[in-house]
């Protein structure tokens, strides 16, 4: 007697009983495209590290969540928040970078992960379904998707010239992977699987309130009889009286019974189709899966790059080091408020700088809202930016891949921590020294504001001989002048204005002395104090 055929799903068991999709339990990625060891990327997979201290203050939390915003499904702030600690480890994401560079790798890529997004859509659509022939056919088109994503994406990077060790190492590992006897299996088996389940021909017969289901036997399709008996009846076109059949990707119970007799009707195809669900349960390669995360990483940072070069604002590649101090950069500017400034057609107003050979401070003064918290801001982008790895904003850059990045921006007084707001500044500004190192970049914005000028000017000069010490490099905007001459390390920058019309701010931060002019100047004009207004009033 021959052995009975056993579908699941008539006999009553559940595919959500089974081992959801994914990477087998275990299994760990033979590569990564972002580190030069896969560690690093499995741990951010499994929890994110905490935001940094600085990204509030230098809007850089702004910045990531516009260039993640049409990647929430990805979960990529981690990756966005953990900077790189070697020249070697920021040269592999180069490498990678200038590949994408290759508009024909790019569009690969990009339908790559539009395949992918369509086979997690297929199996979570499949979870939410309740008939369990359903959900298997269901997922067997997601098996069939990802396969049919992975073997092009190997074709395509086959065809392009990969430079960089990453993609190179990955199409090696692609190659593999699709010229293999299991995908290989997996591939056929699963898209003749479907071939042969598409092939089902049935009739139904409804009776009053009952339905028979049958093999379809080759009957006459009676409305395209209809159809021909009237045709000598046509004149001219007529209105179209049809309705739309909407359909929907869940059965209803009726639906459900049919289809429970069509695989009763054809044993050996839904016996395959089971087969087939139970062998490739887990079926998405670890690697494979890494990558398709891994890569959004570039893709989301290069679209954010289009964006700005649409207005000719252009990002470089920066020479990095862990210990070269001398560090500049050439037409940058602060990516978070550019953004801002480019959606509401504004110009994007761009700055340099530059800390040579024993320089090591940069003291920005000048009037204020001219352009100094967003220049000190840019210049701590520009370093987070590089130790990720990334383009940064301007036409070339030097710049030291540092250990931290510390901020020190003027906070509202807190009540609860029962500190005044010089003291709360002395209190930060005593942590941060206490942590930097000589490979650490500082920031600090306009701080000891609380208190009178003499004040502020002996408690500076005592921070800028600590930072002196430390051998740390960085930005200062201050209103203490006096600070822009401390000694020959430190570099006077000044927030420019229109020299025809002194109330008018270029935005522009350049090298000057602080003279304090500028800032009076501006209050001058301000409150109608220049020579011209005054002799103005005195001639009336």
């Amino acid at each position: 007697m021959a052995n009975p055929i056993t579908i699941s799903g008539l006999d009553g068991k559940d595919p959500k009983d089974a081992v959801p999709a994914g990477p087998l339990p275990g299994t760990v990625p033979e590569l990564s495209v972002l580190f030069l060891d896969t560690q690093p990327c499995v741990a951010l997979m499994e929890a994110a590290p905490p935001q940094p201290d600085y990204f509030v203050d230098l809007n850089l939390d702004q910045a990531v969540e516009v260039i993640l915003a049409s990647r929430a499904e990805y979960g990529l702030g981690g990756l966005f928040r953990e900077p790189l600690q070697s020249p070697d480890a920021v040269a592999y994401r180069h490498e990678v970078f200038r590949d994408l560079a290759d508009g024909n790798l790019l569009a690969a890529l990009r339908t790559f992960a539009d395949g992918m997004r369509a086979m997690r859509k297929q199996l979570g659509q499949a979870d939410k379904l309740h008939y369990p022939l359903q959900q298997k056919r269901w997922h067997l088109e997601a098996v069939r998707t990802y396969c049919a994503a992975v073997s092009a994406l190997s074709r395509s990077v086959r065809a392009c010239a990969i430079r960089s060790r990453a993609l190179g190492a990955f199409g090696r590992f692609l190659d593999g992977y699709v010229a293999s006897a299991p995908f290989g299996a997996m591939d056929a088996g699963v898209t003749g699987a479907l071939a042969e389940l598409d092939s089902i021909d049935y009739s139904v017969v409804v009776d009053g309130g009952t339905l028979r289901v049958l093999r379809y036997a080759q009957e006459d399709d009676y409305s395209r009889v209809i159809e021909a008996s009237f045709e000598k009846f046509r004149q001219g076109e007529a209105r179209d009286h049809r309705v739309e059949f909407r359909e929907f990707a869940d059965m209803n119970h009726i639906e459900a019974k049919v289809l429970e007799f069509v695989a009763l009707l054809n044993p050996g195809a839904f016996q395959r189709m089971d087969e087939l669900y139970a062998t490739h349960r887990r079926y998405l390669d670890a690697t494979v899966a890494m990558f398709d995360r891994e890569i959004q990483f570039y893709l989301a940072y290069l679209e954010h790059v289009e964006k700005f070069a649409r207005i000719e604002r252009p990002f470089c590649f920066p020479e990095v080091s862990e210990s070269d101090k001398r560090v500049y950069a050439r037409g940058s500017f602060d990516i978070a408020l550019g953004q801002k400034l480019m959606l509401a057609g504004r110009r994007v107003v761009c700055n340099d700088f530059e800390l040579d050979d024993g320089q090591r401070m940069i003291v920005v003064s000048g009037p204020n809202q001219g352009g100094k918290t967003t220049f000190a801001r840019m210049f701590g982008q520009l370093f987070h930016l590089a130790a990720l790895g990334c383009p940064v904003p301007g036409t070339g850059a030097r710049l030291l891949l540092s250990d931290r990045i510390f901020t020190h921006f003027e906070r509202q007084e807190n009540i609860e921590n029962l500190r005044g707001k010089l003291k709360d500044d002395l209190v930060r500004i005593h942590r941060i020294l206490r942590k930097a190192s000589s490979r650490s970049v500082l920031v600090m914005n306009e701080i000891f504001t609380s208190t009178s000028l003499a004040d502020a000017l002996f408690l500076s000069e005592k921070i800028m001989k600590e930072a002196d010490r430390l051998d740390v490099i960085g930005v200062w905007v201050t209103f203490v002048d006096e600070l822009a001459s401390y000694s020959g390390r430190v570099v006077s920058m000044v927030s420019a204005v229109d020299p025809l019309q002194t109330g008018t701010r270029t935005f522009k931060v350049v090298r000057a002395p602080a003279s304090g002019r500028s800032y009076a100047m501006s209050l001058a004009e301000k409150y109608g104090l220049t020579a011209d207004r005054i002799r103005e009033r005195l001639q009336s």
